[in-house]
């Protein structure tokens, strides 16, 4: 009975070991042969001043020809591509863990942004959207007067 239960537990460690090596070959041919044809989409942050709402958009390695802003319905949409490398042969590579090939995230915007005045800068990988908001929609502070003696 020990036998068989030893048995097992080979065959199942064999097994296993089989499932991880095709997995890790189907994974490895996928990244390196493939690589442009990944899916991924840039980290982002989000966040509101008092006057804008802003957005950070991770973008290492693209040029601004590779990036598109658009904004249509009160949607925003950022497009790009990240083209795999063309200066190092593929066979060169050690290693690829950077996805490549293109990307579109949208977000919904409030109806207190002014798509009219909106600025972007591209600055050490980190694409900024700056979009001010409407005048109506900034919060204004009210004076308020104290009557003395009841007057």
């Amino acid at each position: 009975m020990t036998t068989i239960t030893h048995r097992d537990q080979l065959r199942g460690l064999t097994l296993q070991n089989e499932v991880n090596r095709l997995f890790d070959d189907s994974f490895i041919r996928d990244r390196s042969a493939h690589a442009d044809l990944a899916t991924w989409a840039p980290a982002v942050d989000i966040y509101e001043t008092e006057n804008e709402l802003v957005v950070k958009a991770e973008l290492p390695d693209f040029q601004e020809k590779d990036i598109d802003v658009r904004i249509t319905n009160n949607t925003l949409t950022i497009r790009g591509e990240r083209k795999f490398e063309t200066g190092v042969k593929e066979d060169h590579f050690l290693r690829i863990e950077r996805a490549y090939g293109s990307f579109m995230r949208s977000f919904s915007l409030p109806n207190t942004i002014n798509a009219e005045n909106i600025r972007a800068d591209y600055r050490n990988g980190i694409l900024t959207l700056h979009m001010a908001k409407r005048e109506e929609s900034k919060p204004k502070q009210i004076k308020v007067s104290v009557a003395t003696n009841g007057k």
